[in-house]
């Protein structure tokens, strides 16, 4: 079994933000496959479920918010009993520009406070990620311009990159990860 899960905020106010990019890399995914995202509260999260081949598949969108993603996804990891090695982690990466995207097999949480949630619960940083570019960003405070609505302008770029993402992220399903970092990255 393999776990996908995207990182964002629930609620209204940050549906299109730039924090919530893995949150629509996710829900790519689910309209691709014809599924339904379900709340699990136990679980802490959005669930929707999948077979891609063989393989059975979860989607995750975190209810924790984003700081706190760690616990939705070891409470998956640990009901699912998925191992760490079957789990792609999908979020918003600032230092990345708008348009751009990178698979990492493990690494630091780069100040990502959802990345360091899901280090700390995990108890190890190798673990895949996709790196989805939001940037660049403005002089701002990075917790101001990661809450900001992409523009108008930014949308087409936007949609191609998660569209990008989201087939990327089923590549990895079936692929390794230095497979799928050679064709995407």
């Amino acid at each position: 079994m393999k776990l996908i899960a995207g990182l964002g905020n629930t609620g209204e106010k940050y549906l299109f933000t730039r924090h919530n990019a893995g949150f629509m890399a996710v829900d790519k995914i689910a309209i691709d496959n014809n599924i339904q995202f379900r709340e699990e509260k136990k679980l802490k999260c959005f669930l929707a479920k999948f077979k891609s081949g063989a393989e059975d598949v979860l989607l995750i969108k975190p209810t924790t918010f984003m700081n706190l993603s760690g616990e939705a996804v070891s409470a998956v990891m640990n009901y699912y009993k998925i191992d760490v090695k079957d789990i792609l982690i999908i979020y918003d990466d600032i230092s990345l520009d708008l348009g751009r995207m990178r698979f990492r097999a493990n690494g630091s949480d780069g100040g990502h406070n959802g990345i360091k949630s899901i280090i700390k619960h995990l108890g190890t940083q190798n673990f895949n990620r996709l790196k989805i570019g939001i940037g660049p960003q403005p002089p701002l405070p990075s917790e101001v311009f990661v809450l900001q609505n992409f523009s108008a302008e930014q949308l087409p770029e936007l949609k191609n990159t998660i569209t990008s993402a989201a087939e990327a992220a089923m590549f990895s399903i079936e692929n390794p990860i230095d497979k799928t970092q050679n064709k995407y990255n």
